[in-house]
């Protein structure tokens, strides 16, 4: 969720105060939903200068996390220092579906509109009095000079101007409503909104995921130009690497005793270094508790299994009692002496010892059984396609095992042309041919499911039937952690539910799988291991990203859209 005002107020409370600082800082916050923990003890701070990326599983609380330390929500225990001025972006928002955008950005100005005020008001007042000298009129002018001054009022409207351009969203007009426009032009103009009014502190929750290359940048530049501290949480790998001053892990591969909180991961290179780090960091826990679970064997088999066994097993000749008793008192002090050694290490280590490594959660890629059409034939071929100001095309074919990447800049077509080859949207004009018993699934931006209290094995089942679900079980896939599979998808998070969504289609691969900025939302892991799975897709694949990092890496076709 987000508020209509981009810029939250803060207040002080038991967990939480807003001081004039230039610093974020999180002391021991711990969150838990019902019986289920997302934060434990967590440590962190941002200061003035820092940009961290914030990285993780999805679920793993990264956006719990940024809207407690805006003070939206509070933790369960714990404290967070935040500036006074803290603004935070969202990922989920609600805003008034009748406001309009001109609205929602003078919003953004209102301190400064403020501050305006204050400056004429003064200056008539410093005027009224003329010559009288009134000196508490003068001190008010003064003050509301300097306020003006360092608020930059004079520039105020430029600079507006200037960001709504650089997000790509200039040529909306400002008398539209938020609830006429794209969700992603919605999220674009309340990250401009936020942006104009200069929080002190900057919280992002996925920033890129609406913006093209152009609109990166123009955030890339500003971000590296920001005075006070900003941490934003990203699965944008080319993002990360060029923004982020350091790396914060909040679901971290890194060894801690049992009983302990495992600690929030902080590292300082760039993310693409992360990866190899993360998992040498994983290699090496896992060796380190399989080599500690077999000394605690060894340590309980020396206590339980030796101890007995303190005495010769050779019976004692009658001409030799004497020596034996004297040779059995040294034998059992010996190994009554490391039995106890063995019983204290046991204790040590049990106390010590590692957690075992996190399960990890790995895509299992693609079910097998599915066929890819007979090649003879296209798939689909759409001709002189037209949507009137979203998209015009002249051709497109589609053949069986088909690899297209469609790009372009926002407002270019890419979601309007996969909403036409799924037909889901009508042409108003040209033609669309597609082959008799084609099956198409399309993996949309946004995801929303109608029942929230239902859980993801639930939907899945009933989507499925039961015999496909019990052929092609939804724990099998390696999309949603165990525990989540029966708790209410309302509960899930965004990258969760995009998780749902990507499993209901892959259970019975499409003939056609079209997929709409896919690393939207989805974790680093996952994201790179569809990227991966999609090579080997049995069928045709059509991609519409913004994704630099995915765009480097394809090896298929290529089309580019133009504005319209």
């Amino acid at each position: 969720m987000t508020h209509a005002t981009p810029v939250h107020r803060l207040t002080a409370s038991r967990f939480g105060r807003s001081i004039d600082i230039q610093q974020l800082r999180a002391d021991g916050v711990t969150r838990s939903y019902g019986d289920r923990v997302v934060l434990r003890d967590v440590d962190l701070v941002v200061s003035a200068g820092d940009r961290l990326g914030l990285i993780g599983e999805n679920g793993a609380g990264k956006s719990t996390l940024l809207r407690i330390l805006a003070g939206i929500d509070e933790p369960d225990d714990g404290e967070v220092v935040r500036p006074v001025r803290t603004g935070i972006l969202v990922q989920e928002l609600e805003l008034p579906e009748d406001t309009t955008v001109g609205e929602l950005l003078e919003q953004a100005l209102g301190e400064v509109r403020a501050v305006e005020q204050e400056l004429e008001t003064s200056a008539a007042a410093l005027g009224e009095t003329g010559s009288a000298g009134d000196g508490s009129a003068e001190q008010r002018y003064a003050a509301a000079l300097d306020a003006a001054e360092r608020a930059d009022v004079w520039t105020a409207d430029a600079r507006l101007d200037a960001v709504v351009d650089g997000l790509g969203i200039a040529a909306i007009e400002r008398t539209r409503r938020l609830g006429e426009v794209s969700g992603g032009q919605r999220s674009r103009f309340v990250l401009a909104a936020l942006l104009v009014a200069r929080p002190t502190a900057l919280l992002l929750d996925e920033p890129t995921n609406h913006l093209d290359d152009e609109a990166v940048a123009f955030l890339r530049g500003h971000l590296s130009e920001w005075p006070g501290p900003v941490l934003f949480a990203s699965h944008d790998r080319a993002f990360l690497d060029e923004v982020a001053t350091g790396l914060v892990d909040i679901d971290p591969s890194r060894p801690v005793p049992v009983g302990e909180a495992s600690p929030v991961v902080e590292f300082g290179g760039p993310f693409s270094e992360y990866l190899g780090w993360k998992a040498a960091e994983l290699d090496r826990w896992s060796a380190r508790y399989e080599e500690e679970q077999a000394e605690l064997r060894r340590l309980a088999s020396a206590v339980h299994d030796v101890a007995p066994r303190i005495n010769h097993d050779r019976g004692i000749r009658d001409n030799n009692r004497m020596a034996f008793g004297m040779r059995g008192d040294r034998v059992e002090q010996q190994i009554s002496r490391r039995v106890r050694n063995a019983q204290l290490r046991l204790e040590v280590l049990e106390r010590e010892q590692v957690r075992r490594p996190p399960r990890q959660l790995s895509f299992a890629g693609i079910p097998s059984g599915s066929t890819v059409l007979d090649e003879g034939e296209q798939l689909l071929d759409l001709a002189d396609a037209r949507v009137d100001g979203r998209l015009h095309l002249e051709r497109l074919q589609l053949a069986p095992r088909s690899r297209v990447l469609v790009t372009g800049a926002n407002g270019s077509g890419k979601s309007t042309l996969l909403a036409v080859l799924a037909g889901s949207l009508r042409l108003d004009a040209g033609t669309v041919l597609r082959r008799k018993g084609l099956r198409v699934g399309l993996l949309e931006q946004d995801v929303a499911f109608p029942d929230a209290e239902r859980s993801p094995r639930e939907v899945y089942d009933r989507t499925l039937g039961e015999a496909r679900a019990a052929r092609t079980p939804l724990a099998g896939l390696g999309l949603l952690p165990l525990r989540d599979l029966d708790r209410p998808i309302g509960q899930l998070s965004v990258g969760q539910q995009r998780r749902l969504a990507l499993a209901l289609i892959i259970a019975r691969p499409p003939h056609l799988f079209l997929l709409d900025e896919p690393t939207n939302h989805l974790s680093l892991a996952l994201a790179t291991e569809l990227e991966d799975a999609l090579g080997d897709y049995p069928g045709a694949v059509v991609i519409a990203s913004h994704d630099r990092w995915l765009r480097r890496r394809w090896s298929g076709d290529s089309l580019m859209l133009d504005r319209r």
